[in-house]
């Protein structure tokens, strides 16, 4: 079956707005530099949320020795503390940054009244892990230390990231369990890269998946941990489907298309957190790519997932 036939109707026009980007360390830099200058187009031409406000910090990292940036949104017409959401955005672990994702972060900060703090961690290859994951944990424990002074109830943040930012939200989870210096309400995961041991097809009648394949994913793993993906003594925090315990973790949602390469290890570390006491609100979306929501948004599969997001973080907040 051609994978084509299987698609949403609604995300046809993504076949030819967004031709398939593949990643090799000889274009990397060339990827980056498009992805930027498409996000600074983005938001020359977005019409912003109203009444939301930005301001940019630089967070010292242990030992000040590498500060990470985050993008800070808030109402500007707030009173008293509000809920926290940290925000990991996606690119394969290897490009991206939080400006990518600037109208979810706003929507969100408008329809569920947090405040949104949008790290900029590494990438790699040239910082592979625990670098990426480590700056995500400096900006959580930063909201959690700060709490008082940004307005934030420090026992009211979640954490989530969409793709690679899925998968450092769900390693973060386990990083601050195990660390038991913080603690996390939520983690919303958006098509989660989880597994680096995952080489198999989107399904035995789909021999790949648009716009994520398993080149691509073979290229970002293999540049987030600096080995081969698959291979033995890869720690859970950095794939966290290969972590044996998720007891403790906070209660969770997870959204994937089923056309996605990743919808295997979702739909299966969705289980296993069930299987672990955690609560889990698990949504695949048939005939949906990988990273659907942010490409066609105007779809209507599109308007139901970020429609299930807000709702779930509203109910995280309460």
């Amino acid at each position: 079956m051609n994978i084509r036939e299987k698609l949403d109707h609604e995300l046809q026009s993504a076949l030819d707005e967004f031709p398939e980007i593949v990643f090799s360390s000889d274009r990397l830099d060339e990827i980056r530099e498009m992805q930027i200058r498409d996000t600074r187009e983005m938001l020359r031409i977005q019409t912003a949320e109203k009444g939301i406000a930005l301001r940019n910090f630089q967070v010292p990292g242990p030992g000040d020795a590498h500060a990470v940036r985050v993008r800070f949104y808030e109402p500007e017409r707030r009173s008293g503390i509000l809920p926290g959401f940290l925000w990991i955005h996606g690119g394969g672990y290897v490009s991206g940054s939080p400006e990518q994702d600037e109208p979810q972060i706003r929507r969100i900060v408008k329809e569920t009244g947090c405040v949104v703090a949008a790290v900029d961690y590494r990438l790699a290859p040239e910082h592979p892990y625990p670098a990426p994951l480590e700056d995500c944990y400096t900006a959580l424990k930063w909201m959690h230390e700060q709490a008082n002074e940004l307005g934030v109830d420090s026992n009211h943040i979640a954490i989530g990231g969409g793709s690679a930012g899925g998968g450092l939200a769900a390693g973060l989870s386990l990083l601050a369990r195990d660390r038991k210096e913080l603690k996390i309400t939520f983690q919303l995961l958006l098509y989660p890269m989880l597994d680096d041991r995952n080489a198999s097809h989107a399904s035995d009648k789909l021999p790949d998946a648009l716009f994520w394949t398993r080149h691509n994913n073979c290229f970002g793993w293999k540049s987030y941990l600096g080995c081969t993906p698959g291979t033995e003594g890869i720690p859970p925090y950095a794939s966290p489907a290969r972590a044996a315990d998720l007891n403790g973790l906070p209660p969770s949602f997870i959204a994937v298309g089923d056309i996605d390469l990743l919808a295997e290890e979702d739909i299966q570390f969705a289980r296993r957190l069930l299987q672990s006491g955690v609560p889990v609100e698990l949504h695949v979306y048939p005939g949906a790519f990988h990273a659907f929501d942010v490409k066609v948004p105007e779809a209507g599969v599109s308007k139901r997932c970020g429609q299930a997001v807000v709702q779930a973080l509203q109910r995280a907040f309460r």
